[in-house]
C-alpha cells in the first residue's frame, strides 16, 4: 500500500500529441500572468484589508507593508515554480511537480487543493466583478430588480442585524427579500456573477488563441486604468490619512498580508499552460517572474495612493478605488475606473478558469479523474467537457457565496500549494541534480525555506473557520481518491504492465 500511494512519475520529456495547440510565447504568458494578478485583489480587497471587516482587523495604511510581505512570500514561491516549470514543462502546475517529487497521494492532495484555489478564487472574482458592475450601473441611473443584483450574504446579515449596516443597505436588503419571486423561500442571488462566468466559459471553449487575444486586450485596459488612478489620485493625497500608520499593529499587518495574498494568486496559473506554450522550458520562467515583478510594483503604488486619498471608513466597500475617487470629487474618473475594473476582473476569471480546466485535464489524463475530462474537442482543440463543468461549478456558487469567505478559502489552498512546490524544488535538486534546468533557483535551500516559512506565517493569520473548511475539503478529496483515483491511476496500470493506447496517445518517454 505505501508503495502504491507514493509512486512517483519519472522526470521525462512528454512530447506526445495531447491535442492542444502550442501557440503561446513569453509575451502571451506574461500577459496571462498580469491578467490573473491585476483584478479583484487590487480593485476590491484593498479596501477591506486596510479598513477591516466583520471577521478581521484592518492593516490601515500599513497595508503597504502587508503588500511587501506578501510579495516576498510570492517571490520565493515564484522562483521555485520557475525552476520546476523549466524542468518539468507539463500542464498541471503544482500537481505535476508534486507527482514527480513526492508521489501520487501528495499529487492528488495538491491537485484537489488547486481545484479549490482556482474554483473558489473564481467565485470571489465573479462576486467582485458583479459589485463593480452594480456600482457602475447605479452611477448611470440604471436600476434592476433587487433580487437579481444584491449580495445575498449582505442581505441576510442586514436583515438579521440591522445595527451593523447603514439604513440604505438595510432598506435595500428588506426590499430584496420582499420582491423576490414567491417560490416558498426567498430567492436572492447574484445574477451578474453567474452571467460573467458563463460568458468566460464560452470563450474558453472556443479556443486558447482566441482567449489569449481577449486577455491581451483586457490587460491593456486594466493597466491603463491602474495608471489613470495613480496619476489622478496622487494629487489628492492627504498625509493625515496615513496616521495612524498601523492602527492594529503587527496583527493588522499580518491579517492584511494574509487577505491580500489573494491579489497575488495567478502567477502560478501560468505554469498550467506548459503544453500550449512554445519552448516552455525558457518561456514559462519568463512569464511567471515578469508578471509577478510588474504587479508588485503596481500594488505598492496603488495601495499608497488609495490609503492617502480617503479615510479608512470610506474604503470598507466592494469598490474602494472608485469610492476614494468619488470622495475627492472625481466622479467621472470613478465611473471610468469602475468600467475598467469590470474588464480587469473579467480577465482574472479567464485565467483562473483556464487554470482549473487544465488541472482537470492532466489529472484525468493520469487516470485520477474520469477520462472524459481529458477529451479534446475535434474542432476547437480544447477540453470542452471539463471547461463547461468548471463553468457551471463556479457560476452557481457565485450567486450565493460571500466574497470574504471565498477569498480566505482560496488563500489557504494556494499557500498550501506554495509550500509543497517550494519543498519539491529542493527535494528534486538533491535527488536529481543531473537533470537539465533552463532556470535555477538561486541560494537554494534558503529560498525554499524562506517560502515555506513565510507561507506558514500568512496561513497563521487566517481565521479558524477557514482552516476547518479547508480540512473538510481535503477529507472529501481523500475519500474520492481512495474510492476512484487510486484504482484507476494510469501510473498504477503502467507499473502493472497494462497499456492505455486506447485512451491516450502513446508518450515519447525519453529522459531529460
Amino acid at each position: 500500500m505505501p508503495n502504491q500511494l507514493f509512486r512517483r512519475k519519472a522526470v521525462q520529456a512528454h512530447d506526445e500529441d495531447t491535442g492542444l495547440k502550442r501557440v503561446l510565447g513569453p509575451v502571451h504568458l506574461t500577459l496571462f500572468g498580469l491578467g490573473a494578478l491585476i483584478g479583484t485583489g487590487i480593485f476590491v480587497l484593498t479596501g477591506t484589508a486596510a479598513a477591516g471587516g466583520a471577521s478581521h482587523v484592518g492593516a490601515g495604511p500599513a497595508l503597504i507593508v502587508s503588500m511587501v510581505l506578501t510579495s516576498i512570500t510570492c517571490g520565493f514561491a515564484a522562483l521555485c515554480y520557475a525552476e520546476l516549470a523549466s524542468m518539468i514543462p507539463i500542464s498541471g502546475s503544482a500537481y505535476t511537480y508534486a507527482y514527480t517529487a513526492f508521489g501520487e497521494l501528495v499529487a492528488w492532495i495538491i491537485g484537489w487543493d488547486l481545484i479549490l484555489e482556482y474554483g473558489v478564487g473564481n467565485i470571489a472574482v465573479a462576486i467582485g466583478w458583479s459589485g463593480y458592475l452594480k456600482g457602475l450601473l447605479a452611477g448611470m441611473g440604471l436600476e434592476f430588480p433587487g433580487w437579481l443584483w444584491i449580495d445575498p450574504m449582505t442581505a441576510s446579515s442586514a436583515v438579521a442585524d440591522p445595527s451593523r449596516f447603514s439604513p440604505e443597505v438595510v432598506a435595500l436588503a428588506r426590499d430584496a427579500f420582499a420582491t423576490a419571486p414567491d417560490l416558498g423561500f426567498p430567492l436572492i442571488f447574484n445574477f451578474p456573477a453567474i452571467l460573467i462566468v458563463l460568458v468566460i466559459t464560452l470563450l474558453l471553449v472556443v479556443g486558447i488563441r482566441e482567449s489569449a487575444r481577449a486577455n491581451a486586450a483586457m490587460v491593456a485596459v486594466k493597466l491603463a486604468m491602474v495608471l489613470l488612478f495613480v496619476v489622478v489620485g496622487v494629487w489628492h493625497i492627504e498625509p493625515a490619512n496615513w496616521t495612524p500608520f498601523a492602527p492594529n499593529g503587527w496583527n493588522g499587518i499580518l491579517t492584511g498580508a494574509a487577505l491580500m495574498f489573494f491579489a497575488y494568486i495567478g502567477f502560478d496559473a501560468v505554469s498550467t499552460m506548459a503544453e500550449e506554450t512554445r519552448n516552455p522550458q525558457k518561456n514559462l520562467p519568463i512569464g511567471i517572474i515578469a508578471s509577478l515583478v510588474i504587479c508588485t510594483l503596481l500594488y505598492v503604488v496603488v495601495t499608497a495612493v488609495l490609503t492617502g486619498m480617503a479615510p479608512l471608513s470610506l474604503l470598507a466597500t466592494a469598490e474602494p478605488v472608485a469610492a476614494a475617487l468619488r470622495a475627492v470629487g472625481q466622479d467621472r474618473v470613478a465611473a471610468l475606473i469602475s468600467a475598467g475594473a469590470i474588464v480587469s476582473m473579467a480577465s482574472v476569471l479567464l485565467v483562473f478558469q483556464y487554470g482549473q480546466t487544465r488541472i482537470f485535464f492532466v489529472m484525468s489524463r493520469d487516470g485520477l479523474l474520469p477520462r472524459a475530462f481529458s477529451r479534446v474537442h475535434p474542432r476547437y482543440r480544447t477540453p470542452t467537457l471539463s471547461t463547461v463543468l468548471t463553468g457551471l461549478a463556479v457560476a452557481l456558487p457565485a450567486g450565493f457565496i460571500d466574497i470574504s469567505a471565498a477569498a480566505e478559502l482560496t488563500n489557504i489552498g494556494t499557500l498550501f500549494a506554495f509550500i509543497l512546490v517550494s519543498g519539491g524544488v529542493w527535494l528534486l535538486r538533491v535527488k536529481h541534480p543531473e537533470i537539465p534546468r533552463a532556470f535555477k533557483v538561486p541560494f537554494l535551500p534558503v529560498v525554499s525555506l524562506g517560502a515555506i516559512a513565510t507561507c506558514l506565517l500568512l496561513m497563521s493569520g487566517l481565521p479558524l473557520v477557514t482552516w476547518i473548511r479547508f480540512g473538510i475539503w481535503l477529507v472529501v478529496g481523500l475519500v474520492l481518491y481512495f474510492l476512484y483515483g487510486r484504482r484507476h491511476s494510469r501510473l498504477r496500470d503502467e507499473n502493472n504492465g497494462e497499456s492505455h493506447t486506447t485512451h491516450q496517445p502513446q508518450a515519447a518517454r525519453t529522459s531529460v
